[in-house]
Parts: structure tokens; C-alpha cells; sequence
């Protein structure tokens, strides 16, 4: 398992459209479980809605952790 740690710079924060790409990167690794994790709260890559719902704004601190091939 890989992870990091990074700072949302952008000053919208992770919004719909920047979510969007990231789960589309993320589609091109089929059989890898990528998470995004900020303040308690975990998100698939693929679960659009919830990487919306987590509000990160910018200055947020997320963890992605990536577990397979």
C-alpha cells in the first residue's frame, strides 16, 4: 500500500469537476482501491458524491492511500 499526504492548494477547494477528473484518473487503475481520507471521513475514488460531500476546501489536509497492483 502506497499513500501520501497533501494540502488542497486550489482556492475552490475539490469541486465537482475537480472531482470528476480525479475518479476518471483514477478508472485507469481497474484493479486498485484509491481513497481519499480528510477529518474522519473516507472516500473510494470512485464515489463521486461522497468526494463532493467531504467539503474540502482549500488548505484541507487528505491522505490518498492506493492498495493493489
Amino acid at each position: 500500500m502506497k499513500e501520501f499526504t497533501y494540502t488542497i492548494t486550489n482556492k475552490t477547494g475539490l469541486h465537482p469537476r475537480r472531482a470528476g477528473l480525479l475518479a476518471m484518473h483514477a478508472k485507469a487503475f481497474q484493479d486498485t482501491r484509491i481513497t481519499v481520507s480528510s477529518n474522519g471521513n473516507t472516500a473510494n475514488t470512485n464515489q463521486l458524491m461522497k468526494l463532493i460531500s467531504m467539503g474540502l476546501r482549500q488548505g484541507s489536509k487528505v491522505t490518498v492511500a492506493a492498495e493493489g497492483p
